[in-house]
């Protein structure tokens, strides 16, 4: 059985909390591969980020999920802000954290992120090559996906009404206005609503994975501004060195994302597109989960084997 334990590490001024899984048959005097894993845009480290770390445990790696800087149990005021940036740097803190352990081959320490997830892992391997090789599942880049909604079918021109109403909402909350808020996910789906985004508010709204820390909202101005003109895979083509996993399901809305990032890359990758999955599966649903799990593994141990010259 892998064992759980509830950590705390620092990201500068903010105190991060992740839970640290351990292999069975743990042993603090030994040298173990590590995984980080990294969870989407309004979820929390109990949540998907947490399973796919306990499944990569009970394979022999030592795995850290975490809460995000200013969401979850983590710190950081104001709460709830979605801050690509800010989540870039927690991937690091994260990376630093696990260096620190005695147990950890720091030559040996992967990533695996799912939804923004991964486009925000994708984003901190480009400069930090601690990270030896990553996994994207139902990869998202947040910034793009924004601009150019779920489906990738808009200019990046289609965000400019968006960012009028910041502006106007910034000049009411500068003036003693309350702070607005919006959804990750739609609270009441109706028929425009799009597959993955139905299936997303039934996983994060119904008891099929809700969880009191994920709030379903994000700082409206604040977070918007930040994500609108981010980019994760932003110079992939000439700052990612490492090995490459790209794992999306073939009905996804989001598959478009996953084979532009594998399009671009140059270093040594493999996309593994899983018939018939949508992007909520790769969440929770254990035939999808296993599958992108069966694949990561055998990547990771091969690749961080391969830092070592093993």
């Amino acid at each position: 059985m892998t064992s759980v334990e509830a950590v705390t590490f620092p990201n500068d001024s903010i105190t991060m909390a992740g839970n640290l899984y351990l292999p069975d048959g743990f042993d603090p005097k030994g040298s173990y591969p590590a995984v980080v894993t990294v969870h989407p845009g309004g979820g929390v480290k109990e949540q998907t980020a947490g399973l796919y770390a306990e499944k990569l445990a009970g394979q022999g790696f030592v795995t850290l999920a975490f809460d995000a800087s200013f969401q979850g149990d983590s710190g950081g005021e104001p709460h709830h802000l979605e801050d690509p940036a800010a989540r870039v740097d927690d991937v690091r803190a994260a990376v630093d954290y696990l260096q620190t352990l005695g147990y950890v081959d720091v030559e040996q320490i992967g990533g695996l992120g799912v939804c923004a997830g991964g486009g925000y892992l994708v984003n901190a391997a480009l400069t930090d090559y601690r990270i030896k090789a990553l996994t994207t599942v139902s990869a998202v880049n947040i910034g793009t996906s924004f601009r150019r909604n779920w489906y990738g079918t808009d200019s990046d021109a289609a965000a400019v009404p968006t960012l009028q109403a910041v502006a106007q909402q910034r000049t009411a909350e500068a003036k003693g206005a309350e702070a607005a808020y919006l959804p990750y996910v739609p609270a009441e789906p109706d028929e425009n609503t799009p597959r993955d985004m139905v299936e997303a508010s039934e996983y994060y709204l119904t008891p099929r994975a809700q969880h009191p820390n994920a709030k379903n909202k994000f700082l409206f101005t604040k977070s918007v501004s930040r994500i609108f003109t981010f980019d994760a895979f932003h110079m992939v083509e000439d700052l990612l060195q490492q090995p490459l996993l790209v794992v999306a399901g073939s009905d996804a809305g989001s598959l478009w994302m996953s084979a532009e990032l594998y399009g671009r890359a140059r270093s040594p990758k493999k996309l593994v597109v899983v018939e018939g999955g949508a992007h909520m599966d790769f969440y929770d649903v254990p035939k999808y989960v296993d599958r992108a799990v069966a694949e990561a593994v055998p990547f990771f141990r091969e690749n961080l084997a391969a830092t070592r010259g093993e």
